[in-house]
């Protein structure tokens, strides 16, 4: 069965990484966009915002962006200047986000993208850290 799995990756990121290898630990091979290089239009990102259930500033980054030299911290912006923030500044899109037939997600922490695979996983998986997160029998550990 072919899944269409996009996931918003930043191979430098751990999360992003773990999230990365969970889905393929599915045997899904997904459609990767590291959205540093080629960041999504405007419209596909408040799409993405509005799938996922979330606001502009749950999607917000801080740690490693211009978050607070853009003041990016103050209440009274509206959510079409944080996406305005986000299209200038893709670095402060917050990571991995998921799309998967079953729904849309940022997968902070990476085993929230269980939620989103119509596939079981094949095997055992460990984060980077050595964080157990799947069983030998596929079962996600709770």
């Amino acid at each position: 069965m072919a899944v269409d799995i996009v996931i918003y990756h930043i191979p430098e990121c751990g999360t992003s990484r773990n999230t990365l290898a969970m889905i393929r630990n599915a045997g899904i091979e997904p459609h990767v966009v590291e959205y540093l290089k080629t960041p999504p239009s405007r419209a596909l990102l408040v799409e993405l915002i509005d799938r996922a259930s979330m606001m502009p500033r749950d999607l917000l980054r801080e740690e490693g962006t211009p978050y607070a030299e853009l003041g990016l911290g103050n209440e009274v912006l509206s959510d079409d200047a944080l996406v305005d923030a986000m299209m200038a500044h893709p670095v402060l899109i917050n990571r991995p986000l998921v799309v998967s037939p079953l729904g849309v997600k940022l997968c902070r922490p990476s085993e929230a993208v269980l939620d989103l695979l119509p596939e079981p996983q094949q095997g055992a998986f460990a984060k980077e850290d050595g964080e157990q997160v799947v069983d030998a029998s596929g079962q996600r550990i709770a």
